[in-house]
């Protein structure tokens, strides 16, 4: 199955796609973890990268879809997979259909801007592994430190509330119309956010017959 998932920054899809992921054995494809490992590392295109997440403005396309084809010409991307954060605009999506990447179905996670907020607030990721808890919904097992590898949580600057709100505004003008560009396509499912993580699991499983 080759999946795309939409929804606004924080609507959980990071989640979704990890569970998804373990659920069907393929892998999870997240442009922001890429991205951030290029940052982290000081690559030319993550230095590129950085000025534009920071401010909350999209990283240039050319730099994403060089990056993601890349990725999916690895082995482990034959019997599928889920691409977390791409596209997020109407050329993304063409410039995939046209080098060739098809996709089965592109699922929108639907949730309110105001939840959006009040949940990124209580983001926290680790420095380094990129792991993300959240502080009322997945806490780590030990305040302030990683489940995974034991490293030190921090908020992201983008996790700020008046990043939260750029990358919004952001998302409603530039992503979300992929979902009419899907739409018209016939490959567009979309289910509402459940108060749970489990319970939005289960709307997506079904939405997707799995």
């Amino acid at each position: 199955m080759k999946l795309i998932l939409l929804g606004a920054p924080g609507a959980g899809k990071g989640t979704q796609a990890e569970i998804l992921s373990k659920m069907l054995n393929i892998p999870t494809i997240s442009t922001g973890n890429i991205l951030r490992a290029a940052m982290k590392n000081g690559t030319p295109v993550g230095l590129r990268a950085k000025e534009y997440v920071e401010s909350g403005r999209l990283v240039p396309d050319e730099v994403i879809i060089g990056i993601v084809n890349e990725r999916l010409a690895e082995p482990d991307c034959a019997n599928g997979y889920i691409l977390d954060g791409m596209p997020r605009t109407i050329p993304q999506a063409e410039a995939l259909e046209e080098s060739g990447i098809e996709i089965d179905c592109a699922l929108s996670i639907e949730i309110e801007d105001q939840v959006i907020i009040e949940r990124m607030s209580g983001r926290r990721t680790c420095k380094d592994c990129s792991q993300t808890f959240h502080v009322v919904s997945n806490p780590p097992k030990t305040e302030g430190k990683c489940d995974f590898c034991g490293g030190e949580l921090t908020i992201r600057k983008d996790d700020a509330p008046e990043t939260v709100k750029a990358r919004l505004e952001t998302y409603h003008r530039e992503t979300e119309p992929l979902k009419a560009f899907y739409e018209a396509r016939g490959k567009l499912k979309s289910v509402d956010n459940q108060p749970s993580i489990e319970a939005t699991t289960d709307v997506i499983k079904a939405a997707l017959g799995i």
